[in-house]
């Protein structure tokens, strides 16, 4: 019986540990489902499969030991025990193998470990750099879009000439101001298929500019003559570059083109200002040197006349020489009309009124009985704020130079209206005679020039009207056909009542 307690720790014991062997295999197992990646938890499970068979093994040996000593079966045991020995030491070296191997495995895990954690930080930092690659073209995009944008409404906007052209010339873009410029009424399509040397109205002006281009890459202000499809004339002033890669796989060429027609017209008018001006100055001068001569030549002829009888030799050559002395006169005094610059008084006055009078004025002294003079009077236009005396001088030039332009018989007619604006005033002097010689038209305001013979004419008569209508603010031009009549138009700016008044 003093045996008994030993035999109940030693059987007890046995059966608690395979429960605990069994226990700690199934937490193991509960483990690694939550975390099948980690290896510390495969090296446990085979641990406790190991100390499982140990313990299985040991305490089979211990209740077949118990059970053999309480048959009277000792000899058997003596049998069976080194077995049970030797299942027990295999239980230790597999356990002993399973934490040798472990070591290895442990290694490997932590390599990958590594490893892993390493593409987990390069996943993210490949994401963040994705989401900000995403953001960065977005951000680029919208700038490209916004620069487009700019760039569009530059090249609709502009009243220049925007055109972009291949190497070879062909029209690859067109802004609107240029077909307008150029009167290209077609579809878009249509004008993208010419090529830019066609309206080119001499084709060594394109070639020499084309030249210049691929040679040094752009070009400046060069002048040329473009022909627009209603087949006019456009002088024009061409700058371009040549932009490679623009267009993928192409070169092209970016042209700004502008009219300067205004500015020759501009030109034109202050060299002719200045024309004036300096004739006016030698002219102020000149007329009073001459003016004294003339009036007492003048006085002196008058005085021999009345000693002379009429109809014999001496009176008439008195006669003709002060016929000749007041034609001297006369174009003094024109010069000095010319000279002086004095400001105009100006006051609301009605045209018509004005036209009116001079009418009656050239029936009455300038025998123009046999020419039609035909009034088109606008009802809509308003006083305009002018010199009557002087515009009454520019009237009478006109209409004089349309009689004696029109011959024994003819027509003039004077019209009124407003411009399409209806800022100016526009009258017009217009008549059916001989015309003007395209050569002349350039020179008509020019002092001292005249179509007429000699004597007949001190060709000042145009240049005061065109100081006096550049002295009102407005602007004199002349549009004329041989054989078929010549237009002078007047253009006065209107000027409201209210706002002279605030003047």
């Amino acid at each position: 019986m003093s045996f008994l307690p030993i035999w109940i720790v030693d059987v007890v014991g046995s059966i608690l540990m395979i429960v605990f062997s069994l226990l700690c295999i199934r937490l193991t197992l509960l483990l690694k489902r939550r975390d099948p990646e980690n290896v510390v938890w495969t090296y446990l499970l085979w641990v406790c499969y190991g100390l499982t068979c140990f313990a299985v093994s040991r305490s089979a040996g211990h209740l077949l030991k118990q059970l053999l000593h309480m048959k009277g079966f000792e000899d058997i045991w003596l049998t069976v025990q080194p077995y049970s020995g030797a299942i027990n030491t295999l239980m230790f070296v597999v356990v002993a193998a399973i934490t040798l191997f472990f070591q290895r495995t442990w290694t490997i895990y932590q390599g990958i470990v590594r490893d892993q954690n390493a593409l987990h930080k390069t996943h993210h930092e490949l994401l963040y750099l994705n989401r900000n690659l995403e953001e960065l073209v977005q951000e680029r995009t919208q700038e490209l879009t916004v620069s487009e944008k700019k760039y569009r409404r530059i090249f609709e906007a502009s009243r220049d000439m925007i055109l972009v052209t291949g190497t070879d010339g062909k029209i690859l873009d067109l802004n609107p101001a240029g077909r307008e410029m150029l009167k290209c009424c077609q579809r878009e399509t249509d004008i993208l298929n010419r090529y830019f040397a066609s309206f080119f109205s001499d084709d060594t002006q394109w070639k020499r500019l084309l030249n210049e281009i691929e040679s040094m890459g752009f070009v400046m202000s060069v002048e040329a003559d473009l022909k627009r499809l209603d087949g006019a004339i456009m002088k024009s002033l061409i700058s371009a570059g040549l932009s490679r890669g623009a267009i993928p796989g192409e070169d092209t060429i970016h042209f700004l083109v502008k009219d300067i027609e205004q500015r020759r017209l501009m030109e034109q008018q202050m060299a002719q200002a200045d024309k004036l001006a300096s004739i006016g100055e030698l002219s102020s001068g000149i007329a009073h040197e001459i003016n004294n001569p003339l009036g007492i030549i003048l006085g002196y002829t008058q005085l021999l006349r009345r000693n002379e009888s009429p109809n014999t030799e001496r009176h008439n050559d008195l006669v003709t020489i002060e016929k000749h002395v007041r034609s001297c006169k006369t174009i003094v005094e024109d010069l000095l009309n010319f000279a002086r610059s004095s400001p105009p008084k100006k006051e609301f006055t009605d045209l018509h009124a004005i036209i009116d009078d001079v009418i009656a004025f050239i029936h009455q002294h300038a025998g123009a009985d046999h020419v039609e003079i035909i009034r088109d009077y606008s009802p809509d236009i308003p006083p305009a704020l002018v010199d009557k005396e002087k515009i009454r001088q520019v009237l009478i030039n006109l209409i004089m130079n349309a009689r004696y332009a029109v011959g024994e018989q003819g027509n003039i007619t004077l019209a009124t209206g407003l411009d399409v604006q209806g800022d100016h005033i526009v009258l017009t002097v217009s008549d059916t005679g001989h015309g003007i010689d395209p050569d002349d038209i350039s020179r008509i305001f020019d002092p001292f020039f005249t179509t007429k013979p000699t004597g007949e004419g001190t060709g000042l008569g145009l240049s005061v009207s065109y100081g006096i209508i550049k002295n009102h603010g407005g602007e004199i031009a002349v549009d004329s056909t041989p054989e078929k009549g010549t237009v002078f138009r007047v253009l006065l700016p209107v000027v409201s009542e209210n706002h002279r008044i605030s003047e």
